[in-house]
């Protein structure tokens, strides 16, 4: 096979990687709270009931902002249920999942458990637009982040938090234009209830950072037309819109399934410019951003027949996904989207953190352990902080049935503030290795400090409770830079981190 090939050079720039690319997800779904990031009575519970082990492993995976309470779960969500004596939280009906919600975690819980992962770990707080609207997002808002004096800052000093919980970035609703979502709303709808919702808001505090629901995927009817309509309202109240995306092989088509960021990267694409053509029509100065607060492989396909059996149990094992060699390759190649748009793509949440579709996975009463794709993503955000620079593959293409033609490379590189440069790449050949040529141009690198890879003989291998270290990445021998050349071979259905300084 000919070589794949691109050029690094310091001026040509994307932009500067915002550390909330590297956020996640806490949903009250399933069991990524209760027996995920929280079971009291765990032999490795703190005093709070926070378990210790999946604190570490969050650590570890290298999480910065991690969005909550939902998700779906949010349209129904009523945040005074979630404060207070625990003794004293009502039970409800989860009617986005048909679970029932015990509220013994709740939002001080969720803001302890930022505080122990540290000071990285931003809380970015959704609210309900679904079943509520303005009058609520304002109560929660005075009460999570007025100092004293008032009737709810005051109520939450005496709930034991005595400081606000300085919560900056807000999702107004989640999904709206979704008919599955409790409370759904036309474009006009909800763009009118958002704008509202954003200016009360920014009267309590003018520097909230506020995120507006774009649509839900790119193959929604409403796509486009959607982001169109609700930031013609709520331009210049909002700093963000959002974007959803999920894959999963579809009729055994793994081929599509591991181009899946050419979608993502047109995704992103095509909501760029429909902010940027509304600004102008607006003629407006300001620039929208991007949220892409969830995304993710799952597999979705599994989940209604999940779901629609419940009747109202607490914490069922919902989207429990076990995650393949393959799907980390995939997942991995969309992290190397969203870097690569990392000028307009300033916030992202892993969805979910724990259990539900997650990098962790616990066992209730038992250990926690790292999924296949919690290496990709740590290792991004460990080494992909700094300014991603503009890399144009020439690379060996192959055919897939959903997208047409596509590179066998997938690739970006973020250059760190100490001038050492890594090196991102994805190989989408299942059967062939991949010859790597890159020119490094001006960047004055002289070594490679290490070649590591993710991929395996058996390309559904997998971590399990049984298995839990049977995938990790592995060192590659070979790789080397000479003369301002870098070559390598890529393995089969892989990822790889190459870092040079």
């Amino acid at each position: 096979m000919r070589p794949a090939r691109f050029t690094l050079d310091p001026a040509f720039t994307v932009g500067a990687v915002n550390p909330r690319l590297f956020g996640s997800f806490v949903e009250h779904l399933g069991r990524c709270v209760y027996t995920g990031v929280f079971e009291p009575g765990h032999p490795a519970a703190d005093a709070a009931g926070l378990r210790e082990d999946v604190l570490d492993l969050v650590r570890e995976l290298g999480v910065t902002a991690v969005r909550y309470p939902g998700g779906n779960f949010v349209s129904g969500y009523k945040w005074e249920d979630s404060v207070g004596p625990v003794e004293d939280r009502p039970r409800r009906l989860d009617l986005a999942w048909r679970s029932t919600e015990t509220n013994r975690f709740g939002l001080s819980e969720y803001i302890a458990f930022l505080r122990k992962i540290g000071p990285q770990a931003e809380p970015m707080m959704a609210v309900n637009l679904g079943t509520r609207g303005v009058a609520e997002a304002l109560e929660l808002q005075e009460y999570a982040n007025h100092p004293a004096g008032t009737a709810l800052s005051d109520l939450r000093a005496e709930h034991g938090d005595k400081d606000p919980f300085g919560i900056r970035l807000w999702c107004l609703g989640n999904e709206m234009d979704g008919p599955w979502q409790t409370g759904h709303k036309t474009a006009e709808e909800y763009g009118r209830l958002a704008a509202e919702t954003a200016r009360a808001m920014r009267q309590i505090d003018p520097d909230v950072e506020l995120v507006a629901c774009g649509s839900s995927s790119q193959a929604m009817e409403t796509f486009a037309a959607w982001e169109a309509t609700v930031l013609t309202e709520t331009y210049e109240l909002v700093d963000h819109v959002s974007l959803h995306a999920y894959y999963e092989p579809h009729d055994g088509d793994v081929d599509s399934f591991l181009a899946s960021a050419v979608d993502m990267e047109s995704f992103i694409e095509n909501v760029v410019a429909t902010c940027d053509h509304v600004g102008a029509r607006l003629k407006s100065k300001k620039r929208i951003n991007l949220s892409f607060d969830e995304w993710n492989v799952w597999y979705m396909s599994r989940t209604e027949a999940q779901v629609s059996v419940l009747d109202w149990p607490e914490a069922p094992r919902l989207l429990e996904d076990n995650y393949s060699v393959t799907d980390a390759v995939v997942f991995g190649s969309l992290l190397i989207a969203l870097l690569r748009h990392a000028d307009r793509v300033t916030v992202a949440c892993l969805a979910q953190l724990v259990n539900v579709i997650a990098p962790i996975m616990t066992e209730p009463g038992g250990p926690a352990w790292r999924q296949t794709t919690f290496f990709p993503f740590s290792q991004a955000s460990r080494y992909g902080r700094g300014e991603v620079l503009d890399v144009r593959v020439d690379s060996p293409v192959y055919e897939t049935a959903k997208y047409g033609e596509a590179d066998l490379l997938h690739a970006t590189a973020v250059r760190a503030e100490d001038g050492t440069v890594t090196v991102f790449a994805v190989n989408r050949s299942r059967t062939e290795a991949l010859p790597l040529e890159v020119a490094l141009g001006a960047l004055d690198l002289t070594e490679v400090v290490e070649h590591s890879a993710l991929a395996d003989a058996d390309p559904d291998a997998r971590n399990t409770l049984a298995e839990p270290d049977r995938v990790v990445p592995h060192p590659v021998d070979g790789t080397a830079l000479d003369g301002g050349r870098l070559t390598s071979t890529l393995e089969p259905l892989s990822w790889n981190v190459i870092r040079l300084r």
